[in-house]
């Protein structure tokens, strides 16, 4: 059905119902905008998501990573970028295929219908002046009619009449001949005019119209096809990116299905693997027989008078058998049967048993790790000093390419002289060679520390046979070397082979030196403003509002040396409020 025959009628009809389908289309267009924008809004919010739990680098939540639940969790945070990607796409396709053609389709959809309505205006207008021209000399026509009757009239009566003149009686006659020819002339004029008017009238709607009206349908049906393929477009651009977004999905499925409890479980031993051996059975002693007991074997009170090397337990202890026992500091008790010592051991806070551990244990507090990771168990230190040896000796592979890669240069400037000066890639070489030689003697360092503590772990096939707690008399140098003391950051745990039996460390006269020596003096007072857990070695708890002794100030470290009865240790000076003696020298006050 064509619209020209139909609607020949319907001028102002059509022009608001183009304009509405180019509303519709401009309304489609922000839809699908705004559904571009949400879609970016998505993909960056997905993105932030997976860049919020990402593993930080070089932090502890990256080693966390080597577990499968993490690292399926890691992948499961990749492919969300991926997917956020997919959604990007979606936004940009839907911009260039849609957005972007419809509005630039909207535009020429104006100019096109802005044409035709401007021809069928036309059109109209000049049917209108037709009309015009034909009502006027209608008009003249009949106004002409009616003058030549009036005319004719009167030439009669002047006819008639007896008493007018012959000259007057001519002269009516020729006015009346006159009206009868202007009227005839008018006659002749509307004819014309009208029959113009007909033959425009005709051409306007059955020509002009028709053919605006088709061209105007024309165009409305490309709207509405246009539209129609935007519509598809939008949905196959959701299609085209499923089978990616089905793929992300099925590698996190793929990574659910990685994790393996029973390797995380194996990571947890390595990670935390100390490398010692449980302790032995504890010896049973006999409270029925009589208070003055025969002196035994392994009685501490005749160990010293037959010779050998006395048992020292309580705070002579370097190492900690127990990690799961609660640290508490006892009074030291003399001479006290094995038992009391034993109890002593359990319950006591092991001591620094010479400068250079003060040191170390001062260094550990503040967050100082030593270079040989002697702060760790022996298992864990091996890790530790093979990781670092792995990694020096891939540096010094990486400069030793570079150090072959400058080497081939130079001789090709050699052979060249025209591509390079050979001598400017010696200052070059000879750094990269020193690197290497600083590398290497590094790794030699790691290396040396690396055999001594695989020197010291037991090998695997002799672990069963191997009896917990105890340590051969004959080597009682092992335990009385202050400089070869090793101990964790909490105090826990050593590498030492002195380590494995507290039951059985031989005492020394170096630690009989520093543990009778005289307490430092106080030099003022303390209040403590925060209660502070002292779970380090080397520091001491206190409670908000305690008062205790200041026997060392601030050095400038944070920490203050602090006293309790005969309990001594660090806290942050940050947590007490010092009142120094003014006679103590170089007293200050540190809050």
């Amino acid at each position: 059905m064509s619209w020209g025959i139909e609607l020949w009628d319907q001028f102002d009809n059509l022009e608001k119902h183009t304009q509405w389908g180019i509303d519709i289309l401009e309304k489609y267009i922000k839809f699908v905008k705004e559904r571009t924008e949400i879609e970016l809004s998505y993909a960056k919010q997905l993105r932030n998501l997976a860049k919020k739990y990402q593993p930080k680098k070089n932090s502890k939540e990256e080693e966390e990573y080597r577990y499968t639940a993490c690292k399926a969790f890691l992948s499961t945070l990749n492919e969300m970028n991926d997917y956020a990607g997919q959604h990007e796409v979606i936004s940009e396709n839907m911009t260039s295929h849609i957005t972007v053609e419809l509005a630039r389709y909207v535009q020429e959809l104006k100019q096109e219908r802005k044409s035709y309505f401007h021809d069928g205006r036309k059109a109209q207008q000049h049917i209108e002046i037709c009309w015009k021209q034909l009502e006027s000399s209608k008009r003249r026509f009949e106004r002409d009619c009616k003058e030549a009757d009036r005319a004719q009239q009167y030439f009669e009566k002047m006819d008639a009449d007896i008493n007018v003149t012959k000259a007057d009686v001519e002269k009516a006659r020729q006015q009346a001949q006159v009206r009868h020819q202007m009227a005839e002339d008018s006659r002749a004029d509307y004819l014309s005019i009208l029959q113009k008017f007909n033959h425009e009238q005709h051409e306007y709607y059955h020509t002009h119209i028709p053919n605006i009206f088709q061209k105007i349908q024309e165009m409305e049906e490309r709207r509405i096809l246009r539209i129609g393929e935007s519509m598809k477009t939008y949905a196959e651009v959701d299609r085209q990116v499923i089978p990616i977004i089905g793929k992300c999905l099925d590698e996190i499925v793929k990574a659910a299905e990685s994790i393996d409890q029973k390797n995380d479980s194996q990571l947890v031993i390595e990670a935390y693997k100390s490398g010692f051996e449980p302790p032995g059975d504890i010896e049973f002693e006999d409270y029925t027989q009589p208070m003055k007991r025969t002196v035994s074997d392994n009685s501490l009170s005749n160990s010293r008078g037959e010779g050998k090397p006395e048992l020292k337990f309580g705070g002579k202890s370097k190492g900690k058998l127990w990690p799961f026992i609660k640290k508490n500091k006892s009074p030291k008790q003399q001479k006290e049967p094995l038992s009391h010592r034993f109890n002593e051991f359990m319950t006591s806070k092991p001591k620094i048993h010479c400068f250079r551990s003060l040191k170390r244990g001062l260094s550990l507090k503040l967050g100082a790790a030593p270079e040989d990771f002697s702060n760790l168990p022996p298992e864990q230190r091996r890790k530790k000093l093979q990781q670092k040896v792995d990694e020096l000796n891939k540096e010094i592979q990486k400069e030793m390419d570079q150090r072959d890669a400058i080497t081939k240069m130079k001789d090709v400037y050699l052979k060249n002289p025209q591509m390079g000066d050979p001598a400017s890639l010696d200052h070059k070489l000879t750094e990269v060679s020193q690197n290497i030689d600083k590398l290497r003697l590094e790794a030699q360092k790691f290396e040396a520390w690396l055999a001594e503590v695989e020197g010291r772990l037991p090998a695997r096939s002799d672990q069963a046979r191997r009896q917990s707690g105890m340590y051969e008399a004959q080597n009682p140098t092992t335990v009385n070397n202050c400089a070869q003391d090793r101990e964790s950051p909490d105090g826990s745990y050593t590498e030492e082979q002195s380590q494995e039996s507290e039951v059985k460390v031989l005492a020394t006269d170096f630690d009989d030196e520093f543990d009778d020596e005289e307490p430092l003096p106080a030099i003022g007072t303390c209040k403590a403003l925060y209660t502070f857990e002292g779970q380090n070695e080397g520091t001491i708890s206190v409670v908000e509002g305690e008062t205790l002794y200041v026997i060392e100030e601030d050095k400038g470290d944070g920490w203050t040396r602090i006293r309790r009865n005969e309990e001594e240790g660090y806290v942050p000076t940050s947590y007490v409020e010092v009142y120094l003696d003014k006679n103590a020298k170089g007293a200050k006050t540190y809050i």
